[in-house]
Order: structure tokens, then C-alpha cells, then sequence
């Protein structure tokens, strides 16, 4: 939150370092912020036990990490079609610049070993994730298909049984992140702007 403060109290960036740094900061937030609140919600005034447990905590880590893991494409995703319009005919040069500041910050993240596979293969699927998404007009916060949906319910760490009739709850708390994300990127960046740096070249971390 220190960090979106810093940067919406200044003009609007069109640096392409600052735009990595925020779309990561933003899918770890995602996830984050979806599976806690769900699970605290859930344990109630039960939380201290709960989270104190070790296989919880085992299967809350999961949980985080798949739903970080995914998050982090949606970003991206949403990001690519925020910046398409600026891109006539260079889609594809989009993609690969996207995927590139992606990878640049994933590098500085370790998984634990039983992640590493997940990792690694979110890594090799976002190229074609995005480039399935560049095959119709570029889609907003609100009707963005999510990958994260899929990790998050089948990786909670509380018992479907005990969450019957709360999907759409659910649902609806990832889907209000990626909203805010989407606001908070069209408050913080200049999308002609940052275009124009991105194409003139990669950016270096200041």
C-alpha cells in the first residue's frame, strides 16, 4: 500500500520498471488479499488455533502459492488488454514486452520445491495465454476470464462442504481485486506514454 500511495501521488508513470513492479506487487496483492480474508472470515474467532496448525498452514502456503501463480498472468493479462488499443499491428511485439518485464520480476521470487514445478510451467503457459487472448477485442477488469479462479477453489484450504452456496462470494472477492487493480493501473499510468517506452526498448531497474 506504500507503494500505490508513492505512486498515485505523482503524475501519472510511463515507466515500464515502475509498471512491472506494480503488476507483480498487484498479483501477489490478489491472491493475497482473496484467499486471507476468505479463510479469516471462515475460522473466525478460531484463527489463532487455526492458523497455528501445521497442516493448515501447509495447505494455506498451496493455496497462496497457486492463486499468487495465477494471479500474476491475470495481471498481465489485464494489463495487455489495457495497452492493445496503443498497439495496432505490434500485438505480438506487446506480448513478448509484457512476458519479458514478467519474467524479469518472477526471477526474483523462490518457490518452495513443491511450487516449483506450478512455477515454472506458469512461466512457459502465459506466451499462449495471452496470445489466446489477443484472438478477440481486448476485455476489461469486469469480464476478464480469470485464471486464478480455478487454483483458488480447488486449493482453499477449508473443506468444500463447509463452503457450500458461497462461490459466488468467492468469485465475486477475486473479481473486486481485479477491479481495483485495474483502477488503481488507470490512475497510476500513462497507457500512450508507457507504450512509447516500451517500444523503444527494455527498460533498466533504476
Amino acid at each position: 500500500m506504500r507503494f500505490l500511495r508513492r505512486l498515485l501521488s505523482r503524475p501519472p508513470s510511463h515507466e515500464p520498471y515502475d509498471f512491472a513492479e506494480f503488476l507483480h506487487r498487484q498479483g501477489a496483492f490478489v491472491a493475497q488479499k482473496t484467499v486471507l480474508d476468505y479463510c479469516r472470515v471462515k475460522v473466525g474467532r478460531n484463527e489463532t488455533a487455526f492458523f497455528g496448525n501445521p497442516d493448515f498452514q501447509a495447505a494455506l502456503n498451496h493455496c497462496r502459492w497457486q492463486v499468487f501463480l495465477a494471479a500474476q498472468s491475470d495481471v498481465v493479462a489485464l494489463a495487455e488488454a489495457w495497452l492493445r488499443p496503443f498497439w495496432p499491428g505490434q500485438e505480438q511485439f506487446l506480448l513478448e514486452c509484457l512476458v519479458s518485464l514478467h519474467a524479469g520480476f518472477m526471477a526474483r521470487e523462490a518457490p518452495p520445491e513443491g511450487e516449483k514445478d506450478a512455477f515454472e510451467a506458469s512461466l512457459i503457459a502465459l506466451p499462449g495465454h495471452l496470445a489466446r487472448m489477443q484472438l478477440a477485442p481486448p476485455r476489461d477488469a469486469r469480464t476478464l476470464p480469470l485464471l486464478a479462479e480455478a487454483p483458488l477453489f480447488a486449493t482453499l484450504p477449508i473443506h468444500p462442504d463447509q463452503r457450500k452456496g458461497e462461490g459466488p462470494s468467492i468469485r465475486g472477492a477475486l473479481r473486486f481485486h481485479m477491479v481495483s487493480t485495474q483502477q488503481e493501473m488507470e490512475r497510476g499510468f500513462d497507457p500512450a506514454g508507457l507504450s512509447a517506452r516500451l517500444k523503444a526498448g527494455p527498460p533498466a531497474p533504476p
